[in-house]
């Protein structure tokens, strides 16, 4: 493992020394010289917080040797980013298949919805669920079916169900998408993204009832995105028109109205 000289090179990308370290974790300057010298490994809790201090993943400081990484890769690591954005590496997604080996739609249901986070990637909690075919949508994709709570999205309404379509590579999500966004704190919701992951790693997510405020969720923060497809909802949404519309509408009557007059007093 190349821990010791990767928590060296992050510390000295700090600017900071060993006692400077040793303070921010509640460890004492032998201890954590020991774990940069190679001469002890940090156990979970210590991972954890190196992971957390540093701002890398515990797979990135475990495997990686940072002593090979071009500027680029310093820059990501200093701008706090270790997800991979671009889906280069598997995402681990689990999916329900039907007898022909065809991938089916996991319909998550409401009561179901708190555990996704954890079950997400877990055969035993996705094979419970409902499942379905819609067969106008792609085979070459994976789709899965979010409840929709709460008012903040019109005109898909409270017990609707978005369909939407699994997204690998989260820089080809264009800013004005709606998505499903699975994140570890605030679960699944559906908001219209804006892609900021250039300028400050993150994405704004909108919601369409203008009451509620953007907000911006770092990309660490996201563990799944699903594109917009369609949507399964329990209401007709209201159908309004515009003044052009009703104007046309009206003029449209009063014809109809003369002709049935005309052919009335012709009887």
């Amino acid at each position: 493992m190349e821990i010791g000289n990767n928590l060296k090179l992050l510390r000295k990308r700090l600017k900071k020394s060993q006692e400077e370290v040793a303070q921010d974790l509640n460890l004492t300057r032998s201890t954590y010289s020991g774990y940069e010298n190679g001469v002890a490994q940090p156990n979970l809790d210590s991972l954890i917080a190196f992971s957390d201090y540093f701002k890398v993943s515990i797979d990135d400081l475990v495997r990686k040797d940072f002593e090979a990484y071009s500027e680029n890769e310093w820059e990501r690591l200093d701008k706090g980013l270790f997800t991979d954005l671009k889906g280069q590496k598997l995402r681990v997604l689990t999916a329900m298949v039907d007898q022909n080996e065809e991938e089916l739609i996991e319909m998550i249901p409401l009561k179901a919805s708190a555990g996704y986070t954890a079950g997400y990637a877990d055969p035993d909690y996705l094979k419970v669920l409902p499942t379905f075919h819609l067969p106008f949508l792609s085979k070459s994709k994976k789709y899965r079916s979010f409840p929709i709570q709460g008012d903040s999205m019109p005109p898909v309404v409270e017990g609707s169900y978005v369909v939407a379509e699994y997204v690998q590579n989260w820089m080809s999500i264009r800013s004005g998408t709606p998505c499903i966004v699975v994140t570890q704190d605030d679960g699944i919701v559906f908001k219209v993204v804006h892609n900021l992951l250039e300028s400050s790693q993150s994405f704004q997510l909108c919601s369409t009832n203008t009451f509620y405020e953007p907000y911006l969720v770092h990309a660490n923060s996201i563990l799944e995105m699903w594109r917009f497809v369609n949507y399964i909802s329990p209401e007709l949404p209201d159908v309004k028109l515009d003044e052009n519309e009703l104007s046309r509408s009206i003029q449209q009557l009063q014809q109809e109205i003369h002709s049935l007059k005309m052919v009335i007093e012709k009887n």
